[in-house]
């Protein structure tokens, strides 16, 4: 098995601080095969004490098939110390449907990417990788790709664009008019060792021409000591995105004008989580379906990268229980031959026995969501902000962001020749914070916060007239949960969460003992009052009484003394949706105003959102492989038409 680390970021890494490691290191791999090489790539990361901070893993031309096979072929390869690494790979290999699909490892640390089906030059093209070494195995067309598309020309000029300088090129596959079109494209080969070397070959991108664009010799940028940070808003976006860049090396203060984290609308009681169904396979089910894998992922192992970490507890904060979904008849939004491949790790038909668990008819219309659930999104933001690198304060009433003269023992942010210091203030113009990074993370107040942003003081290479910024397409939604304790003698209730139009979520267990029943919530667009007046209360409670009957018969009648004005109970809040109702991620204005981000418009799907965003802003702003399809990620964007 060949393995050039990691002599390879060894090397890289001595101009840098002695004892910091790379920020990260990043590898393509043209075949996945069964995955063997990233195997020993991943050994060799863990074995060695000067490791990059991440290390990330793009596999192309790799199927369901192909990827379900990493255990059995590392049996077959007879290393056992990549076994245990096979066996919990293979344990989050379901669901690999056509696509991007992003497998986080080691605590988020090791970082696998990998494309199932498509057309691999066409993945090169799209996604505009840079990365460090590439392992070069050859590339197949897919059958519908123009005929011409993997001429070794392409290939080559494909591979030099996902290069930097300093990039090394194993050559498992290239035949010698591959090789003359590589050396064409930039990589310059290593002489072999003798006449009579066999692959791999070895080259490196060092192209005697000036590079069209600038390519730093990592490729990547290495965070300035100390990296700072400024979050505001401390819900699940805010959260995420801490957790994210703490992951990083940033030290990140996360900033909220409540009295404790997930104060706002992160702080329901419970949440459900399951994926969009749409029989197009649309933008919301991509994006769902990212969201849920990498909530999953951290549920069940946290930033330690060890099982059942204990700030979250199994069955007490969150439970992969299953989701029952009602649909409309004959509108299941499942896609054509959907059950005729991975599909059905995310989804399917209910079946007669779980229509019966739910107490519906057994010709009722609905889904069973395998990957779905509850959560309690407060201990979710409790468990992300307890990261290390992270430091939570409340009662900070922000007035004022405010761009500073850059101070000189603090570096630039990549990117700019003149990137400022970034103060936040209060309404006394006292300062609360400052830092080279801000994210607004604050749901509907992000566009109060940006219409508080001032302009930069004088300062070389920068305007000091900062234009009004345009508001964000943002839109309130306030709702209402209804929630009671659960008698002990109830029955009718089902024994998962049952959504459509409303969802019931039961046996929920609460701190002090006992379980919960909860069901809501409803939906108030451009509402923002709080709390509700009693009689806006006593209607919403009305609003998901009627919805509970028409969800679910047996459950209402059940829960119909639950309802009285004298035991039910009622949580509040206002979720922020944009206009699109796609959440809002990047940097509001890279040019004019470097350091200023946003991660907001999470709407009502916060739990299948918020970590894969906060993965997202860290990907763009380090550039890292993102960890969705690059479209994903524009349709997400700020600059988004």
């Amino acid at each position: 098995m060949v393995c050039l680390l990691p002599a390879a970021w060894a090397q890289q890494a001595q101009p840098l601080e002695p004892l910091k490691p790379l920020p990260q290191w990043r590898l393509l791999d043209t075949r996945w095969d069964a995955g063997q090489r990233f195997l020993a790539q991943w050994a060799a990361w863990r074995a060695d004490p000067a490791r990059p901070r991440l290390l990330h893993y793009i596999a192309l031309q790799v199927s369901a098939e192909s990827a379900a096979a990493v255990r059995r072929a590392a049996a077959d390869n007879g290393d056992a110390a990549l076994q245990p690494l096979a066996d919990t790979l293979q344990a989050q290999l379901w669901g690999l449907l056509p696509g991007l699909h992003r497998i986080a490892l080691d605590g988020g640390q090791v970082l696998l990417t990998l494309c199932v089906g498509g057309d691999a030059l066409e993945w090169l093209r799209q996604q505009a990788w840079t990365v460090d070494t590439i392992f070069f195995d050859g590339l197949s067309a897919d059958k519908n790709a123009d005929k011409n598309a993997h001429n070794p020309q392409h290939t080559a000029k494909a591979l030099a664009r996902s290069a930097h300088r300093g990039t090394q090129l194993v050559a498992l596959d290239a035949d010698p008019t591959q090789a003359e079109w590589l050396q064409r494209s930039g990589f310059v080969w290593q002489p072999p060792q003798s006449a009579y070397s066999q692959p791999p070959r070895h080259a490196t991108y060092q192209p005697h021409w000036q590079l069209r664009t600038t390519r730093k010799p990592t490729g990547a940028y290495v965070p300035p000591t100390p990296a700072r940070c400024i979050v505001i808003g401390a819900g699940l976006a805010g959260a995420a995105s801490a957790a994210s860049l703490a992951r990083r090396g940033w030290q990140v203060q996360v900033l909220d004008s409540a009295a404790a984290p997930a104060s706002g609308a992160s702080g329901l009681p419970v949440g459900l989580f399951a994926p969009h169904l749409s029989a197009d396979d649309n933008l919301f089910a991509r994006v769902s379906r990212s969201g849920v894998r990498a909530l999953l992922q951290y549920c069940e192992y946290g930033d330690t990268g060890e099982a059942s970490p204990a700030l979250l507890q199994k069955g007490v904060d969150w439970q992969a229980s299953g989701v029952l979904e009602r649909r409309p008849a004959d509108r299941l939004g499942l896609a054509t031959n959907w059950m005729d491949g991975p599909g059905t790790d995310w989804c399917r038909p209910a079946s007669a026995a779980t229509l019966q668990a739910a107490g519906v008819p057994l010709d009722t219309s609905a889904c069973w969501h395998a990957r779905a659930g509850w959560v309690r999104p407060a201990r979710l933001v409790a468990a992300l902000l307890a990261q290390p690198g992270i430091e939570w304060r409340g009662h900070a009433h922000v007035a004022q962001i405010k761009q500073i003269k850059q101070i000189p023992q603090h570096p630039r942010l990549p990117g700019s020749d003149s990137a400022p210091v970034w103060q936040v203030l209060d309404a006394q113009g006292r300062t609360l914070a400052e830092a080279e990074l801000i994210v607004l993370a604050a749901g509907p107040a992000c566009n109060a916060l940006l219409a508080a942003v001032e302009a930069v003081e004088a300062v070389e290479a920068v305007d000091a007239s900062l234009p009004p910024l345009s508001p964000l397409p943002l839109q309130s939604v306030r709702g209402q949960l209804s929630w009671g304790l659960q008698d002990a003698q109830v029955v009718g209730l089902p024994p998962f969460p049952v959504n459509g139009g409303g969802g019931l979520v039961a046996h929920v267990p609460q701190p002090g003992g006992g379980l919960a029943w909860h069901m809501g919530s409803t939906f108030e667009r451009d509402v923002d009052q709080l709390p509700l007046s009693p009689a806006e209360e006593a209607a919403a409670h009305a609003t998901n009484q009627q919805r509970l009957q028409a969800l679910l018969p047996g459950a209402a009648l059940a829960l119909q003394a639950a309802f009285a004005p004298t035991a039910v109970q009622a949580w509040a809040g206002v979720r922020c949706t944009a206009h699109d109702r796609l959440p809002i991620v990047g940097a509001i204005n890279a040019a004019a105003l470097p350091g200023l981000w946003v991660c907001t418009a999470m709407g009502a799907r916060g739990l299948t959102r918020a970590l894969l965003c906060g993965e997202l802003l860290a990907a763009q702003l380090h550039g890292e492989p993102l960890p969705v399809q690059a479209r994903l990620a524009q349709a997400m964007s700020v600059q988004r038409q």
